[in-house]
């Protein structure tokens, strides 16, 4: 396992097109996931735990990751995983819905929703928790890979994943269901960069281009039914130009 783990992460930390990204990145989450996990756990929660989340799958927006990925590409691994899962919308979100639900079950008194500094505050705890419990590190690479198993929320699965060697970083979304679509993708992202179609899946691939980086993501895409499953962000800062 673990030479099959190093073959994906050298992979992952080479140009290839973005298709082999999004299954390089899948594969490799599934060797670090923890055991047992599957897409379907969230069902066998206790009743009563969940939480109503106003967190939408089209709320999320790959472009506004970049940013944190950026910044994650300069840090070593825990610290840039820190800056692109406590920046991420839907963790906040997911994590919001966690610490209401248990006050709510413990009795004790929930933050007002207009009292967001002591709710931020409890988020940004429980985020460094899940990034200090949850960290994997093989072949001086770091993964955290964590469950969204409450429902009802859009999604399933989220992950970063940040390499000592190499200042790329890389983000990913698991969708919970199939109530996200490849048209709601085009309607939000416009028409794809480029398009690929393999065995299991179709993918829309999308692109951004700056001075200091170049970010990609891509969306795997059931050919079947259109339904988007999963969503690979990666970023790799440029080189800087010497001036003569």
């Amino acid at each position: 396992m673990f030479l099959f783990a190093s073959a994906m992460i050298s992979a992952l930390l080479t140009d290839m097109n973005a298709a082999t990204l999004l299954v390089m990145l899948s594969l490799l989450l599934s060797v670090f996931a923890p055991s047992g996990f599957s897409e379907s756990d969230g069902g066998n929660q206790p009743p009563g735990t969940s939480a109503q989340s106003e967190f939408a799958a089209d709320d999320f927006d790959w472009r506004q990751m970049v940013p944190y990925l950026f910044v994650a590409a300069a840090l070593p691994g825990e610290q840039g995983i820190k800056a692109v899962l406590e920046n991420s919308r839907v963790l906040r979100a997911y994590v919001e819905d966690e610490v209401r639900a248990e006050c709510r079950r413990d009795k004790h008194p929930c933050p007002a929703k207009n009292d967001c500094s002591v709710l931020n505050e409890e988020v940004s705890k429980r985020i460094d928790e899940i990034v200090r419990e949850g960290i994997l590190r093989r072949h001086k690479t770091a993964v955290v890979d964590y469950p969204l198993e409450r429902r009802p929320f859009p999604f399933s699965e989220i992950a970063a994943v940040k390499s000592e060697n190499h200042p790329d970083a890389y983000f990913m979304l698991a969708f919970a269901d199939r109530s996200y679509t490849a048209a709601q993708v085009q309607e939000k992202y416009g028409a794809p960069r480029d398009t690929n179609v393999s065995q299991w899946f179709s993918v829309f691939k999308y692109e951004l281009e700056s001075p200091d980086y170049t970010s990609k993501a891509v969306f795997e895409i059931d050919p079947v039914d259109g339904a988007v499953i999963k969503v690979a962000i990666s970023l790799k800062p440029k080189k800087p130009k010497h001036r003569h």
